[in-house]
């Protein structure tokens, strides 16, 4: 996030009272799925000991939308979007299994959604509509990052010590996220999935 940043600049989205804005008016978001505790911490602290600096700024996740310039006049258009995009989903039960890379083409490594696929594509997919529509570089692939652009050895290292890793959970809610003047990203406003059995 780039931009003179002032203390009276403050973005106002409940819990996320008091995060800072750059003057020219655009926040820096992302929406994800959270990873529940303990598996959440446990990904996080590893994602430290391979070496990576971005492991304290970034909880770990499944991405549904990557880093998004918003003005804040329409975060409540936003708002509601997410809402009417996460009340068309029902919650559904997600599995963590292994590791994968995408080297050689980026220097990550991940641990794989292995259940919950279709479900994350169904929701990325509906994010990026109507006006939120932007182009991807790469196909959307959920995943949780554990590892990147760090050395070759680290990444080797992540591969093998999470290759055997594995989390079951249900996921009820989507997360937006806010990026703070220092990078850091925090979780601000959740969007309840639609009830199992509730009728669509």
């Amino acid at each position: 996030m780039s931009g003179v940043v002032h203390d009276r600049d403050a973005l106002t989205l409940g819990p996320g009272a008091g995060l800072r804005v750059p003057l020219d008016g655009v926040q820096t978001v992302g929406i994800a799925i959270p990873i529940p505790e303990p598996h959440g911490a446990f990904l996080q602290g590893k994602r430290a000991s391979f070496n990576d600096p971005m492991a304290p700024l970034i909880p770990a996740h499944v991405t549904l939308l990557g880093p998004t310039g918003v003005p804040l006049p329409d975060f409540a258009r936003l708002g509601d979007h997410l809402t009417e995009v996460a009340a068309g989903v029902e919650a559904f039960d997600m599995v963590l299994r292994g590791t994968g890379t995408f080297r050689p083409v980026s220097d990550v490594v991940f641990v794989q959604v292995a259940q919950g696929i279709s479900a994350c594509e169904t929701l990325e997919r509906s994010i990026r509509s109507g006006e939120w529509h932007q182009d991807l570089t790469f196909p959307y692939h959920p995943h949780v990052t554990v590892a990147h652009d760090v050395a070759e050895s680290d990444l080797d290292r992540a591969f093998d010590d999470l290759a055997d890793f594995h989390a079951r959970f249900t996921v009820s809610e989507i997360w937006l996220f806010v990026q703070g003047a220092n990078g850091a990203w925090s979780p601000v406003r959740s969007f309840p999935l639609r009830r199992r059995g509730a009728p669509s």
